[in-house]
């Protein structure tokens, strides 16, 4: 169930979305003058339009992406240089162009898209990216400074482990030994005030003396109920990961990481929840952007291993890509974690949605708006040449050509989004 509403959740985040960015675009156009026939929300057969003064509005059944209607995107056939390709490609191309000309209406060329200067045309095809670039800065502002993270424990007891794991970060198995928290009869709510005589300030201060004693007896000195309580313990020995840097240290981490012997109490702390200040948003979308534009750039190979983990040839990257299907289901994970971790986790997770749709679409290829702003800079280039060889401006850039890799590369996505969906059903990817 939890698993249902996760995807339901990020089901309509991703709506309001895709139709924000189709607002980014909407709003310059109609700014420049360029009629906009249609405002849709989705693709496939339409559920519920409207019409306004001269566009539709609407919603279709297929929530997965979404589209403005610039009327006259490409230009007609005497604007251009006349078409030497023939065959099925060149009628895909004369048939796209033959319904942008359609949809021109009588007296308004003035108002086609490809009549705007080439600034213009960016300023309209980015502005839907900017505005996921945009959300994307406001949710994560919205949680490192709003909600904030659990940060430091504090001294006092959240809850007791009940059993000493054969590693650190392992969970209890049958047959595991009773954690010295158990056995020591501490509770949750307790307060230590210091180890062996030794005041803690810090739950730092308390875990570091703790981990250098493995094996030793320890005198606790605690607060319960206003009361101070001392009772001695008995730690217990296990083995973690060696970190420096906050980085486990190994050559194969995933296979062989270095361990050291810490000793342990099995006690977990009660936790504050740290605010960032206002400017760690626009940071973390920096950041973040980058590393996106990383996974973008591997996606090939992201992909290659997804479909072996799916074929079972491999485990799945957690670090990985993910479709609709793993996104949902690690919106569900740790149900119990509390209503405003679960907020907190699925406004990180739509940020993060905002900044993929703003990197996948600033590829400058057909039919995403960073190939659409990449064919009104080369139209820059073509009249600043023009201008510096003292020639009349060129004809327009004609988008009507790239038609058949738009239709390629919408293939693509679309047998990518099949892929992923497969791959989170079949070898789904968890938090751990």
């Amino acid at each position: 169930m939890a698993e249902v509403i996760g995807i339901a959740v990020f089901v309509i985040g991703l709506l309001v979305s895709i139709a924000l960015h189709e607002v980014g675009h909407m709003v310059p156009a109609k700014k420049f003058g360029v009629r906009v026939s249609q405002y849709f929300v989705g693709f496939g057969p339409t559920l519920w339009s409207r019409h306004g003064k001269e566009t539709e509005y609407g919603v279709k059944a297929i929530p997965l992406g979404g589209y403005v209607r610039l009327v006259g995107m490409v230009p007609p056939e005497d604007k251009v240089k006349p078409l030497k390709v023939r065959g099925r490609i060149g009628d895909l191309i004369e048939d796209a162009r033959a319904v942008s000309v359609e949809e021109i209406h009588e007296g308004e060329d003035h108002r086609a898209f490809y009549h705007l200067a080439w600034w213009k045309k960016v300023i309209v095809m980015f502005g839907g990216p900017f505005v996921n670039l945009v959300i994307a800065a406001v949710l994560f502002t919205i949680v490192l400074s709003g909600i904030g993270f659990a940060g430091a424990g504090t001294l006092t007891i959240d809850r007791l482990g009940e059993c000493v794991p054969v590693k650190a970060s392992a969970e209890c198995a049958p047959g595991d030994p009773v954690s010295p928290s158990m056995m020591a009869g501490l509770r949750a709510g307790d307060t230590f005030v210091a180890v062996d005589g030794r005041p803690v300030e810090t739950w730092a201060d308390l875990t570091e003396y703790v981990s250098s004693r493995p094996g030793q007896e320890v005198v606790l000195t605690l607060d319960r109920d206003g009361e101070e309580r001392v009772l001695p313990m008995t730690l217990a020995a296990v083995e973690r990961p060696v970190v420096h840097d906050g980085q486990a240290v190994a050559d194969d981490i995933a296979v062989n990481p270095e361990v050291e012997t810490v000793g342990f109490m099995g006690v977990y702390p009660e936790t504050t929840r740290v605010r960032q200040p206002l400017t760690s948003g626009v940071e973390a979308t920096v950041l973040y952007t980058g590393l996106t534009a990383q996974i973008v750039v591997n996606l090939p190979s992201h992909l290659y291993h997804v479909v072996r983990a799916s074929l079972g040839l491999e485990e799945r990257n957690a670090e990985g890509v993910v479709g609709l299907v793993g996104v949902g289901r690690i919106a569900a994970e740790n149900p119990d974690s509390g209503i405003v971790t679960w907020i907190a986790r699925m406004l990180l997770l739509l940020g993060s949605l905002n900044l993929a749709l703003f990197v996948f679409n600033m590829i400058p290829l057909v039919p995403l708006d960073g190939g659409h702003i990449a064919s009104a800079v080369w139209q820059a280039i073509k009249n600043g040449w023009a201008r510096l060889r003292g020639l009349a401006a060129p004809r327009p850039v004609d988008v009507a050509r790239m038609m058949p890799l738009a239709y390629g590369v919408f293939g693509i996505l679309i047998l990518m989004g099949l892929v992923l969906i497969w791959a989170d059903i079949v070898a789904p990817v968890t938090l751990g």
